[in-house]
């Protein structure tokens, strides 16, 4: 191993393993905000609209497993699946803040509630972290 690679980090696309390495960490600490904010929130959620507590738990879930994933290996599918957990939630807060969702209206127009913006900020750093990643070149395999 050179000096200054992190072990753990593969930069088998785009980056240094530096990097790879700080953009892992912080999509997964980002993640992890992610299924803690809404799992804070679940508990409001099963009395109100038990459709939208069963969405907690799955973006929970796929927080927790996208994160197990990232911290094993890199790869395109990945940080695709990493971007989609982060980008979920943000596309339910827009569409209940604005249009409402079924038996959920009274959040039409409530921009301003502390949890969802918190949420929302981790939700779009994480999204942009994962879509940097993803917008990153391949490097090509040399050829002996």
């Amino acid at each position: 191993m050179r000096a200054g690679n992190v072990v753990g980090a593969d930069s088998s696309f785009g980056g240094s393993a530096r990097q790879l390495a700080i953009a892992r960490a912080a999509v997964a600490v980002g993640l992890a905000y992610i299924a803690v904010i809404h799992a804070l929130d679940a508990g409001g959620k099963w009395g109100e609209t038990r459709y939208i507590f069963w969405l907690y738990i799955a973006l929970i879930s796929g927080a927790i497993a996208a994160v197990a994933l990232l911290l094993r290996e890199e790869s395109r599918r990945i940080w695709s699946l990493c971007a989609v957990v982060a980008a979920s939630p943000l596309i339910g807060y827009v569409l209940n803040r604005t249009t409402g969702l079924p038996q959920a209206t009274k959040d039409i127009g409530n921009w301003g509630e502390p949890l969802g913006l918190l949420s929302v900020v981790i939700e779009a750093c994480v999204l942009a972290v994962c879509l940097y990643r993803l917008v990153q070149p391949t490097p090509r395999s040399s050829r002996a």
